[in-house]
Formats: C-alpha cells, sequence, structure tokens
C-alpha cells in the first residue's frame, strides 16, 4: 500500500535560505539538499520526505530578522493582540524566541514572559540560552510557538515534548506559513528546505480536539491556531480534505517588458534565495539584491552568491523604469514609498 502521494520535486536548494556568508564562493559553496514533497496518507500531513535534519545547524551567522520593516512591525502588533485576547499575560514561555525582538513587545506590553532560544545572542535576563523540555525547571500557563513548527522534522512528536515539558496542560498559539495559500498562487519560492513541514488549518483540527481561535495573518501566508496542549492527538488522513496541489508548478520567471535587462530583487530572504537561484538556473541572471536588513547588507546569498546591498547602493544607478522584481507583495507599498515611483514594481505572489 502507497503510503505517501508526491506532490513536487526541487534538487540542490540551499539548506538554509537565511544564512548569510562572508564572500561569495563561500556561499556558491553552501550546502545544498533535495526536495520531495509528499502527503502522508495516514495522517494527511505534508512534509519533504528528503529532509535530513543533520545538515541544519543554525548559529550567528543565521538571518531572518523580519522586524526592521514597518509593515512587519504592524504584523507583530497584531499578533500580539492575537496572543494577548487568547493567552493572557501571565506565565507566558515563548519557545524559539530567536533574536527576542517578538518576547520584547510583549514585556513592553507588561507580559511575564519567559523565552527559550539556544542560539540567543543578546543578555535579556528573560531569555534562557537553550531548548524548553522537561528539564526545563518550569512551566507556563501558555505557550507561544511562532515560526518553529515547520522546521521540525517530526511536528506532532514535537508538541507531545513541548505538551509533557509544560505538564501536560496549558494554551498553545501556532504560527506557520499557510500551505493553501502556496497552492492557490503556485508560490513555488515558498518551498524550501529548510522548511521540512508545509501545513493547512485542517491540519491543526486534526492535530488538536480543541481549537480555542484560528485564522490568517499577513495577507494569507501565514495562519494561526490557539489550542489546548492537552487535546493533542494523532492526525488521521480524510480523503475529502485531501490536498489540491497544483497539476504543474513551474519555476520559471519571466522577464521585464525591456527584455534583456537584467533582473534586480528587492528581499534577500527565503523567497529571494529561491527566486535568485531559479533566475541563475533559467538563465536570467539576477544583476543585483536589495534588502533594508542590516544584517544581510555586505554579505551572500548560498547558491547563487548575489551580494545583498542597501538600497542606496543600487537605486541610483538603476534606469528610471527599471523592473524591480518584490519578493513579497506586503511589503509592496512601503518599497515603492522608499524607492520612488520611477521604477516598476513586479510582486512574484500576485
Amino acid at each position: 500500500m502507497t503510503v505517501v502521494r508526491e506532490l513536487y520535486r526541487a534538487n540542490a536548494l540551499p539548506v538554509f535560505q537565511n544564512r548569510m556568508y562572508e564572500t561569495s564562493t563561500e556561499a556558491r559553496n553552501s550546502p545544498v539538499g533535495d526536495v520531495r514533497l509528499v502527503e502522508d496518507l495516514r495522517t494527511g500531513l505534508v512534509y519533504n520526505e528528503a529532509f535530513r535534519p543533520e545538515l541544519l545547524d543554525y548559529d550567528e551567522h543565521y538571518q531572518n530578522e523580519q522586524a526592521v520593516s514597518a509593515n512587519f512591525r504592524q504584523h507583530l502588533e497584531e499578533v500580539a493582540d492575537i496572543v494577548t485576547r487568547t493567552l493572557g499575560k501571565h506565565s507566558i514561555i515563548e519557545v524559539g524566541c530567536g533574536k527576542g525582538y517578538f518576547l520584547e513587545m510583549l514585556e513592553e506590553r507588561g507580559f511575564d514572559i519567559t523565552g527559550f532560544d539556544p542560539a540567543y545572542e543578546g543578555s535579556n535576563p528573560a531569555i534562557e540560552k537553550r531548548y524548553f523540555d522537561a528539564h526545563a525547571g518550569m512551566q507556563g500557563e501558555a505557550l507561544v510557538l511562532r515560526h518553529i513548527l515547520e522546521h521540525v522534522a517530526d511536528p506532532v512528536t514535537f508538541l507531545a515534548q513541548l505538551r509533557d515539558a509544560n505538564g501536560g496542560c496549558g494554551k498553545i498559539y501556532i504560527e506557520v506559513p499557510c500551505f493553501d495559500w502556496i497552492c492557490e498562487r503556485g508560490a513555488w519560492f515558498d518551498i524550501f528546505y529548510e522548511h521540512v513541514n508545509y501545513f493547512r488549518p485542517i491540519d491543526f483540527e486534526r492535530m488538536f480536539a480543541v481549537v480555542h481561535e484560528s485564522g490568517h495573518l499577513f495577507g494569507g501566508q501565514y495562519q494561526y491556531v490557539v489550542a489546548e496542549l492537552s487535546s493533542l492527538c494523532a492526525p488521521s488522513y480524510d480523503e475529502r480534505a485531501a490536498v489540491d496541489f497544483p497539476a504543474i508548478l513551474s519555476p520559471v520567471v519571466e522577464r521585464p517588458a525591456q527584455g534583456d535587462a537584467a533582473v534586480v530583487i528587492w528581499g534577500g530572504a527565503s523567497k529571494g534565495v529561491i527566486f535568485a537561484l531559479n533566475c541563475l538556473r533559467n538563465g536570467t541572471p539576477v544583476s543585483a539584491v536589495i534588502d533594508i536588513n542590516p544584517a544581510k547588507q555586505g554579505k551572500y546569498l548560498p547558491a547563487t552568491g548575489l551580494l545583498v546591498q542597501a538600497p542606496h547602493d543600487v537605486l541610483p544607478s538603476l534606469p528610471a523604469g527599471s523592473a524591480i522584481y518584490v519578493m513579497n507583495s506586503n511589503y509592496l507599498d512601503e518599497i515603492r514609498a522608499q524607492a520612488g515611483s520611477q521604477f516598476t514594481y513586479i510582486g512574484i505572489d500576485t
């Protein structure tokens, strides 16, 4: 009996999209892995069957801080409102708090919160530089898990470990990318090696018997759920809710009207890395990568070895009318306001 249905294949993708490199040579020689996206016909979950977790080692070179954008900070404020309303402010634990930006937002709102992340680099005493597990020595009334679950090889077992570490009870807020959005948009640039799991809202309804609230965020690209940890259960496949994956998902980049003009992209994060790689493979060279994150500027993207530059390093020499490919349409208005109306902007996900 076939236990998985293959949905999509992509070979030799960068293991890390947001790992930045000091030289172009180092970036071009960075590790790669294959993607074989499958739907599990026992659980209904979607994951990369070719995923090898031993290839991943998150360190200080991993840069995925999006809060340099005012639009993304607005998104985080919306998330903070949901967390406040559904979890309260007392005895909260953020698992995988990263650089600590969101945790410190909640602290400013008066939250009693502790964060756990072994890769944390700051000095906030509320953040433990280790994993949250049975040895953490504390429990919370609720857990926050933002953009972690898509990176974990066995998500149900991981959630069970969090439940047990938290004494078997408490609420949990989970936020992940929305696979329905990827399928509806044919967003091949949103399928990464680093993301082993791809979730739909219905998946969480099958994983938790008690869901208090769920919805979409960030223009539909993200989804969230607030559930009871104690109600976690093994999901089962439902043929009526099978994944509706695009029949054809081709990573093709259409050239702008000016024909042979090289491609300029705005956004040196995950989407930009995959987009630039497929431009290279399809013979459509990228001439410049723009990003407003200072931690990315002056560094090089994995696989392509492209240099990430600040807007002021690229825009003055860019002819009027040039096309700029915007890697995330959520930032389109913000980018247009910063760069001006003299360029043509192409949102790849519109």
